[in-house]
Formats: structure tokens, sequence, C-alpha cells
């Protein structure tokens, strides 16, 4: 029997009327809204007219990502069904994919072999349009602020301080940096723009945070999209409410607020909602989705973006402390193959035992599993996602390393195996949620100034000996603390492939600095974004894109999705 893709496997999948997905799961039929046969939308209303107690939140994060793969989706995945394995009642939280990595490099995020979440082309492309309309509402939001312009001008805004930009999910470096408004006077004011990808939209972040329409509305509102005329201590800042936009944005998006039901391909219940990157935004999924994962299920199962030093710090940092939200506990993945790469070995050569590598390479996981551990004080085990290639030796040595920590180690084999794959790691989570989980505690304290927080993040979770705040960065952060947003989280923007703000040094560097760029406020996310490196808001498409392998035949089959 040949190889098969992802999207084979999950073609050959004979999946459940969301309904009966529905009935699995205990939602009332009242609250279910279909969007053909096997997806459907769940009315936040459940929320508030559930009695239910909270069930037990897993979360799932990584190593810092290398060209070798990691396979977090796929290990969320099959952890759900492993449990389900095992005869406990679980959801698996998922976020959506955005179409910028579906069509760029990364591929989709539905997962792969057989531990992936279904229809997983309708998932990885346009789904039930959520993104869509977080893109309507932010262009809409663009769209009122140079008509206000255009006709009078009465908030007296600077077009030259307008600090939000149009979005679009895709990869298009071409939009990054624009002039609009050309061609004569009843085109509009001519003036510098820009695009971002829309998960890194504040709209998505505001999305994703809000938690109800009520509280979406009065984020919608607080957004700061500019800043008036005049000079620098006289200007004010001008909001989406000071516009009158937040109730048509609201309307846009009443429906992308409602999490979005599917199942995996053994059948256990999915929500997929929201997607921020987590390398740009805070790359989780919505707090309702989590919460009504919480009400419905005794174990969720739920992913944060990209390595623990991003999506799991904004997961811990942010989410949690905004949500209330506490993880019984963590599960964070790695590959031999990529532990080699973070060792040296290049990717043509991973195949190969070679244990000096791996000891060379483990630091970085273990940076991770000391964070999770001693930084955030919550019990954590690590899933080593099996390649074919990998050695017992190998093993071995990762559970050795990994013991010296108190952490346990276990083979997942879930891409292969599916739920049966994941019953070790199910039990080894099981034991860890019944154990007493009374010391949380955050990276940071809300109080203090701006580099504070930086520096506790950088030194805490990355390692390294303090942030650097450029002169520019320095002034935004002091008028930033003037108008009252000092005591805001963080929400770093940094690449995803170090630990440090250079991609190149991988392992856990030490004695290093993080120099950030620019601060602004998302006001209506809450949090502040601190752009480091040379992180875009707007990536581009790879020399040989993913779309260029995307097909459809008559029958209407897709093709070349992964």
């Amino acid at each position: 029997m040949g190889f098969k893709s992802d999207i084979e496997i999950a073609q050959e999948t004979e999946m459940l009327p969301i309904t009966q997905i529905a009935e699995k799961a205990g939602i009332d039929d009242k609250y279910l809204e279909q969007y053909g046969k096997y997806k459907a939308k769940i009315d936040y209303n459940l929320l508030k007219e559930t009695n239910a107690e909270d069930g037990k939140l897993i979360l799932v994060t990584a190593i810092n990502p290398t060209p070798a793969g990691e396979g977090k989706t796929t290990t969320s995945v099959g952890l759900a069904d492993g449990l389900q394995k095992i005869g406990k009642k679980v959801m698996v939280a998922l976020r959506e994919p955005s179409l910028g990595p579906v069509f760029g490099v990364k591929g989709g995020a539905a997962g792969g072999g057989y531990a992936q979440v279904v229809p997983m082309e309708d998932i990885n492309l346009h789904f039930t349009g959520d993104f869509h309309a977080i893109g309507a509402a932010n262009n809409l939001l663009a769209a009122m602020i140079d008509n206000h312009i255009f006709q009078g001008n009465a908030l007296n805004i600077d077009p030259r301080k307008i600090t939000w930009r149009r979005c679009v999910d895709m990869n298009d470096r071409q939009l990054r940096n624009v002039v609009d408004g050309l061609g004569g006077k009843t085109n509009g004011m001519p003036r510098e723009d820009g695009y971002d990808i829309t998960v890194a939209s504040e709209i998505m972040a505001v999305l994703c945070l809000a938690s109800d329409i009520t509280d979406l509305k009065e984020r919608l509102a607080r957004i700061i999209v500019g800043y008036t005329y005049g000079k620098a201590s006289e200007q004010k800042p001008v909001t989406a409410g000071d516009l009158n936009a937040q109730g048509a944005m609201a309307a846009l998006l009443k429906d992308a607020l409602k999490p979005n039901l599917v199942q995996t391909l053994e059948h256990t219940p999915a929500i997929v909602h929201g997607g921020p990157f987590a390398n740009i935004a805070h790359g989780c999924n919505s707090v309702t989705a989590t919460r009504m994962a919480l009400k419905l299920a005794d174990y969720t199962v739920t992913e944060a973006g990209f390595g623990a030093d991003l999506g799991a710090e904004k997961f811990l940092d942010i989410k949690c402390r905004m949500a209330g939200l506490k993880p019984n506990a963590v599960v964070i993945v790695a590959t031999v193959r990529a532990l080699k790469y973070n060792g040296g070995v290049p990717k043509a050569e991973l195949n190969n035992e070679n244990l000096e590598a791996l000891e060379k390479g483990l630091p970085n996981l273990l940076k991770h599993v000391s964070n999770i551990t001693n930084v955030y004080k919550l019990p954590c085990v690590v899933a080593i996602n099996e390649f074919p290639t990998d050695t017992q030796a190998e093993v071995e040595l990762v559970e050795k390393k990994c013991k010296e920590l108190g952490v346990n180690v276990v083979l997942s084999q879930v891409w292969a195996k599916g739920g049966e794959g994941g019953v070790k790691l199910a039990e080894e989570v099981v034991r860890l949620c019944e154990q007493p989980n009374d010391s949380f505690s955050f990276s940071y304290e809300l109080e203090g100034s701006i580099e504070d927080k930086l520096n506790q993040i950088v030194q805490k979770i990355y390692g390294g000996k303090r942030v650097v705040l450029t002169a520019n960065a320095q002034k935004q952060a002091k008028e930033l603390e003037a108008l009252g947003f000092g005591n805001c989280p963080i929400c770093v923007a940094k690449t995803q492939y170090s630990l440090t703000d250079d991609e190149k040094k991988l392992g856990a560097p030490t004695d290093f600095e993080v120099t950030v760029r620019n601060l602004k406020i998302s006001a209506g996310a809450g949090f502040i974004v601190a752009l480091t490196g040379e992180i875009m808001t707007m990536p581009g498409l790879p020399k040989v894109p993913a779309a260029e392998r995307i097909d459809v035949d008559e029958t209407g089959k897709i093709s070349g999705l992964f």
C-alpha cells in the first residue's frame, strides 16, 4: 500500500452528520446552526444558559518550530481521540487556518495523517466565512476613517497619524506599504497606508477575546485608529467609537462570534474558532470556544501557536489572565528530528541517528519544559511525535534529560495510528490532571513599566539578558503609559524559529538582547503589541507556493491540500 496524503485520508473517512456530533457533545438542537451536513455554528447563548461545571483544560504547545516539523495540531487531535479511546468525554478546541499559510509554505492547520479534524478542505479554505467577516469589519472601519476625513474631518484626525491598516487574508507582500486616495479630490485624500494579513488584525484578537456580543461591541468601540492634529502633548487618540463604527462592525461579526463545530476522523467533537497568529498576535482560539468546550466536556484539549515562548506564553499571560482560565496540564510537543536540527544537523541528514547533535539540541526543549514547570508552575508531559527514523537510543536520551527535570516523556504515534497511538499520552495527561494544581502563576505582573514587563518576558521565558527599546519604542512607551495603558499585558511579535529575535539562533542561547522597534496599543484587545526584529504583519509567499500544487477536478474533489 502506497503513502496516502492527509487530504486522501480525510476524503476516505466517513463523517457523521454534524447533528450526531452535537448530540454526542450534549448540545441541544436549539443552539445548533447547521452549515451543510458536516459543520455547524453553536449559539453563544449556550454559555449563558448552562449550569454545567467546567471540565479539565489541557494546553498543547511545542518547541520552537523547525523545517523538520513538530506536529502540534496533529498531537492535539490525536490526544483528544486518545482520551475518547479510554472512555473520557472530550472536546478539542483549535484555531481556524489562515488562507495565507494554506497557499504559502506552512499548509493547513487541520492536523495530519490519522489525527485530523474534518471536513479538512472546508476548514482549510473558506470554512464558515469567519475570516471574511473579520476582514469586512476591519475594512469597514478603514473606509469610515477615510470617509470621515473626506466629509470634513470633524474629529480633527491627522491623516499622517492614522494607525489603522486595511487587511486581506493572503500572504501579499506587495500590499505591505501602499499609497491610496490618488486620482483627484473626489477620490479622497492621498496618504500612505498598508495592509496586514487578516489574522494580524486587531479585529481577530478582539473577536477571540470577547466574552459575548456586548463585550465585543465595547471592545470594538475602544479600538484606537489614529490621533488628532497638534503638538505631541496635544494629540488625542481617536477610536472606532468616536466614528460610531462599533455597531455596524458588530453586525458583520455577530455570526463569526459563534464557535464552529466539526469532528475528528474518529468523530470526537471539535470546536474550531478564531485564528490569530502567535508570532504577530496572541495565537489562541477564541475564549468563547474554550469556555464552551469546558462546559460540554470533562476534558478540553486546546493548543497555542508556534513554540511555548510565543503561543503558550500568550495563552497563559494574556488569554488565561483575561478569561480567568487555568490549565490543568500542559503537553510540550517535540520530534527527535527537530531537536537534531536544533543541534546543527542539516535537514537532509535528519534521518540518521546522531546522539551528539540530539544532546546539543535538547536545551531548546528543556528550556520550554522549565518555563512551564518553574515559571508558570504547571504540570507537563513531553510528547515525542514519532517518526519512523527515530531510534530507541535517541528516544531514551530525550527521556533521560526530561526526567532530570521531573517530567515524563511519552511516545506519540497519532499520525500513523490515530487515537490508538495517543492512548499512552492520554493516560499521562489524565494522571497530571488529577494532581493538585494550585500554584499557577504568570511570568509577569501587570503593574510596572512596559519595559519592566518586557524584561521579565525576555529574561524568564526567552532566557535572554534584557530588552532594548529603540529610541522610537522608548518614545512610544512613554506615550502609552501617559495615556493610561502602562498596565496592559504585552503581546510580543517575534520570530517563531528562535527563543531570540534572530531566527538563525537555534537551541537555547543565553546572554542575548531582544530589540523592540515598535510599540502599539491594541486597546480593543486590551494588550500592547511589541514588534521585534524583522517581524512582518503581512507575510509573503515563498518561491514555490503551496498554491501551485492545489487543484480541483470536474467532480469538485480538491487535491494538493496538506
